[in-house]
């Protein structure tokens, strides 16, 4: 086995504890929503040059609510920043986590090809008249493409 980048063993009761830390994760979070596709194009978009404009705003409407219309929900903007600031630095360490699950799964499924193909490899050139014929053709499938069929040629008009 050549490649090895991740040599990962989670016994069962660490992957039930996994099981249970997003089971809570998931019942905590359960006011976050999702969004389709046409709902986030849509969607009035807050960069960070937006983030202290909105700052700014909210700083602004507090000093002075007697501008605002009486329908216009100031506490509710409120609530979102503070919303907004106590998700960031967990969004942070959750996406952080993700890419790290990822980049692991990535490097498993790598290790788990390269070797593969190294065996197969081995297979081709060392199983010849081990009776592993059969074995061999099988794996070979994976290799196997269609090959488009060629369309006899109409005859041109002359």
């Amino acid at each position: 086995m050549s490649q090895n980048l991740i040599d990962l063993n989670l016994s069962a009761e660490a992957l039930d504890a996994v099981d249970a830390a997003l089971t809570q994760l998931e019942a905590q979070l359960a006011p976050l929503i999702g969004l389709n596709v046409d709902q986030r194009r849509q969607l009035t978009k807050m960069g960070e040059k937006s983030e202290s404009f909105c700052r700014q705003a909210v700083d602004v409407m507090q000093q002075n609510p007697n501008i605002l219309p009486r329908n216009f929900d100031l506490e509710a903007m409120r609530r979102d920043l503070a919303a907004f600031d106590a998700l960031r630095p967990r969004l942070v360490r959750l996406t952080r986590l993700f890419e790290r699950a990822n980049d692991t799964h990535m490097a498993l499924g790598s290790d788990l090809m390269s070797n593969a193909l190294e065996g197969y490899a081995f297979l081709k050139i060392s199983g010849k008249g081990e009776g592993l014929e059969g074995l061999r053709k099988t794996l070979s499938a994976r290799f196997n493409r269609a090959r488009p069929e060629v369309q006899p040629s109409a005859p041109s008009a002359s």
